[in-house]
């Protein structure tokens, strides 16, 4: 399993939430949204430090990370995160 985020979406997040050097962004399972992996869940996105690392990227000096008990949502794939410049918004792919 990995995590794996495009520099682009990256810079995308850094500008959004005015993130600087050294930031942590954790990606969390949050009840409702529109998941592809399980119906009803979805993955949420929020500045927070880390507790227990359960697989990390770090891309334009910020910590993307998905904390331990969070990573059966992966179902032993990866999680990809990039940015669609033509629609402007982030797409999480778990493949």
């Amino acid at each position: 399993m990995a995590l794996i985020v495009d520099k682009p979406a990256a810079s995308w997040y850094k500008s959004e939430m005015e993130l600087k050097q050294g930031d942590h962004v954790r990606i969390y399972v949050r009840l409702g949204g529109c998941g592809s992996v399980h119906p009803g869940l979805s993955l949420g996105v929020m500045q927070d430090e880390p507790r227990d690392i359960g697989v990390e990227d770090q891309v334009e000096g910020i910590h993307f990370f998905i904390e331990q008990d969070n990573m059966w949502y992966l179902e032993q794939k990866d999680l990809h995160i990039s940015f669609d410049s033509e629609k402007e918004e982030i797409i999480m792919e778990v493949k």
